[in-house]
């Protein structure tokens, strides 16, 4: 076979600029000691039979003692783990002092705070040059922690610079929170008076923002916080549909992942929103997971795996919307949302009513709704107060 001869800087500067994870290869070598290597060359090499491939260095030290356990596991870094990074890059006598790790299924092991994991069977190993090719039989693997991996790019280390997730809305997210704030106090009065959450919801793109938030004994840990955001996909986001033309609507029917007969539900929840002037749910089963899966997804570091989660959470709970209440039963709640009436076309603010007391009857829901209804019509009316006085000066 012909080769051609390459300076070998350039070599390393043309591939340079196609940036690799970074992962740390684990195993229990033939004297019962863990071993580890940082790795840049890690890839998936078939789905069935599941296998993967790591490339070491012929000449490491560490490849030596790996390649004498017929296990191993692959470790995705995370953005922050650098640290760690380096010191399995390092020659250090004992690169696992002061680490955290446990044993996965076959002892190899799993470093704590990875991305994730992913623990093989050696299959084979083939020639690479100087390097060696090692073909796993993927045993076991799972995500750790969802979160931006490390990367490896023209000789330094960084992390993917995802865009922001509201960058793009932010004159629409800001003149909806200007609008929240006239509407602050009389929602703070009312979260003292029902001695619940009272907070506003933007709509800003096909999304809602929470843009306010009142609490009744200031931010407990699990609750909502400006800031927090959630897809408007079917159930969520009927509120802000309740005026929206049919076009409008079919657009957001189209969000959901949704059989015929769920999309029929979906167009009876609104329906009755359309009805009533307000939404309401119910409690679900884990209230504060909701609120954790939301935090994920406003997140900075928003990942596919958090706007799965949390589309599936919105699926699993669409039995809780727009409940038919039992004048003879008593109910427990997770929240009410009225709109705010403006002068345009679709509603843009919602007013929202969370954490009330369980076990409430009927003529007790009916109470919060009008109270929350209230001071909705009373910030409309705020609102058009101060529109007035911008168009006079």
């Amino acid at each position: 076979m012909e080769t051609h001869s390459f300076d070998p800087a350039l070599f390393r500067e043309t591939l340079g600029h196609y940036p690799t994870g970074v992962a740390v290869v684990t195993a229990i070598d033939d004297t019962g000691r863990p071993v580890g290597m940082v790795v840049g060359s890690f890839t998936s090499v078939s789905l069935d039979p599941p296998l993967v491939a790591y490339l070491p260095t012929r000449t490491s030290s560490s490849y030596a003692r790996l390649r004498t356990s017929r296990y191993f596991c692959v470790n995705v870094l995370a953005a922050d783990q650098q640290d760690l990074c380096g010191r399995f890059a390092s020659r250090a006598e004992d690169k696992f002092e002061g680490v955290g790790w446990e044993p996965a299924a076959q002892g190899s092991p799993v470093l704590a705070g990875a991305v994730g994991w992913i623990e093989c069977e050696v299959a084979e190993e083939l020639d690479g040059g100087d390097h060696a090719i090692v073909v796993g039989r993927v045993l076991d693997l799972a995500v750790q922690r969802p979160t931006l991996p490390l990367l490896f790019f023209q000789g330094g280390y960084g992390r993917f610079a995802l865009p922001s997730p509201v960058a793009s809305s932010d004159p629409e997210l800001i003149e909806s929170a200007q609008m929240a704030e006239v509407v602050r106090g009389p929602l703070e009065e009312l979260a003292r008076e029902l001695g619940a959450d009272c907070s506003v919801m933007a709509r800003v793109g096909d999304e809602a923002v929470f843009v306010a938030a009142s609490s009744r004994g200031g931010q407990e840990p699990g609750s909502l916080a400006v800031g927090h955001r959630i897809p408007l996909i079917p159930p969520v986001g009927t509120v802000f549909c309740a005026q929206a033309p049919d076009e409008e609507v079919g657009r957001w029917l189209s969000r959901a992942k949704a059989s015929e007969e769920d999309r029929a539900s979906f167009r009876a929840n609104l329906a009755a929103v359309r009805r009533h002037g307000y939404s309401l749910s119910l409690v679900p089963q884990a209230p504060a997971d909701r609120v954790a899966l939301m935090s994920d997804y406003s997140g900075v570091d928003v990942m596919p795996v958090h706007e799965r989660r949390i589309r599936q959470m919105i699926s699993e709970s669409a039995s809780l919307y727009e409940p038919v209440l039992d004048p003879d039963a008593t109910h427990d709640l997770h929240s009410v949302i009225v709109p705010m009436p403006t002068d345009e076309d679709q509603t843009r603010l919602a007013l929202r009513l969370s954490g009330l007391p369980q076990g409430a009857t009927v003529a007790r829901i009916e109470e919060w709704i009008a109270a929350l209804s209230r001071v909705a019509e009373q910030g409309a009316a705020l609102l058009r107060e101060r529109a007035e006085r911008l168009a006079g000066s």
